[in-house]
């Protein structure tokens, strides 16, 4: 579709919107914006319900959806409400030529593939994360779709919650918790531990510290196996299509814009307990606590009270801390915000509020923790080598 009819058509969209609440469009009105969605039933799936987030909004109408595996197509379809399927996604782009994709697949193995297609298609839309797997790749997709002015967001829902932008307020502009010193995070340790750990859930946390501190500057790390330093030739696949991974454990400081290190862990350990993924922010007057599963809720401790046995020494909830409006499907309803920023950026032709490039940011500091190994353990930032590290141990 030519850029000129679509905008048209999404000017008529903000029309319809403008007297109600997001997405609440006048149902009788035709739905301008025609929705795809790509889908892997056996590799990664749809991520977190990813075929479901065009729902969230009356304007849009789902037209179609591709999965190679027809047992997964078919059910998906029917979830979604999509009429027609296909085997292909290619052929499903060339044929229904969609204003609108979602990238349901979390292995980044054809992601690139993915996003070229839809970027020769015309389309904007919604990935999964994470972006790709080495940042020659995430280059070539961003360049891909500037080229022709698509936008495009990821799907970091738990940065897009308003709790953190609230956190973000309190911590870092008013001073709640005093001058920050550090953030400390730490990925789920499960059976992942280590470098897969910090592809799959460090990449959060990853995105939540650029939120807060601002681009990163240099990356220092050490990776283990067993308790020894890693070696080429512990280098392995991902148990998931997400590339090279090494280590079962690892140790990685960042430092930011603002002058604040920034610290993520993955060890490897005998109790595989997720509980601690998530954020510690420590203050010169107290700490805040991130916890990110299932969704963002933030905690916070102040002087004297945060020594044990302290006055009122009870972590509190962010005063006025601000809930995320209810929308349906409930499943997505925290990847509302990003979607209803999506619709917003292309009628203003702008940039996303979390855009492939953040997801191109937080693949950065991923790459740099295996990458500053090859520099005696330290790597200044942005990174000059875009290939994959680990096709350099």
């Amino acid at each position: 579709m030519e850029r000129r009819t679509f905008l048209t058509r999404t000017a008529a969209a903000a029309a319809a919107l403008s007297l109600g609440a997001p997405g609440a469009a006048d149902t009788t009105a035709r739905k301008p914006y025609r929705a795809c969605i790509i889908g892997d039933s056996l590799q990664g799936k749809y991520g977190h319900s990813l075929h479901l987030v065009w729902a969230l909004r009356e304007d849009v109408e789902v037209v179609a959806l591709a999965d190679p595996d027809e047992a997964g197509r078919e059910k998906h379809a029917r979830e979604a409400g999509a009429p027609r399927t296909y085997a292909d996604y290619r052929q499903m782009l060339e044929k229904e030529r969609p204003d609108l994709v979602a990238v349901g697949p979390r292995w980044t193995a054809h992601h690139r593939e993915y996003l070229l297609a839809c970027a020769e298609a015309g389309a904007h839309g919604i990935l999964e994360k994470p972006l790709t797997p080495d940042l020659a790749e995430a280059d070539e997709v961003i360049a891909a779709m500037a080229a022709k002015n698509l936008k495009w967001a990821i799907a970091f829902n738990f940065r897009a919650s308003p709790e953190i932008a609230h956190a973000r307020k309190l911590l870092f502009e008013e001073g709640l918790i005093g001058d920050i010193l550090e953030i400390r995070g730490r990925g789920k340790e499960d059976a992942r531990s280590g470098g897969e750990d910090l592809i799959v859930l460090g990449i959060h946390l990853f995105d939540m510290m650029i939120y807060f501190l601002g681009k990163p500057r240099w990356c220092a790390s050490r990776i283990l196996v067993d308790g020894r330093t890693a070696a080429r030739d512990d280098i392995r696949d991902a148990t998931e299509a997400l590339g090279p991974v090494v280590g079962d454990s690892l140790h990685a400081v960042f430092g930011f814009d603002r002058g604040v290190p920034g610290y993520f862990a993955s060890t490897k350990v005998e109790n595989e307990n997720p509980g601690r993924y998530g954020m510690d922010i420590y203050g010169s007057n107290g700490i805040a606590t991130i916890r990110i599963d299932p969704k963002p809720t933030v905690y916070y401790i102040q002087e004297p009270s945060w020594a044990p046995g302290g006055k009122d020494s009870i972590w509190k909830r962010l005063p006025d801390c601000p809930e995320a409006p209810e929308r349906e499907p409930g499943a997505v309803a925290h990847y509302a915000p990003i979607i209803d920023d999506l619709i917003g950026v292309i009628e203003e032709d702008r940039a996303p509020k979390i855009s492939l490039e953040d997801g191109r940011q937080a693949t950065e500091m991923i790459q740099a923790v295996f990458e500053a190994p090859l520099h005696g353990g330290y790597v200044d930032m942005p990174l000059k080598e875009r290939a994959h590290p680990l096709s350099r141990w």
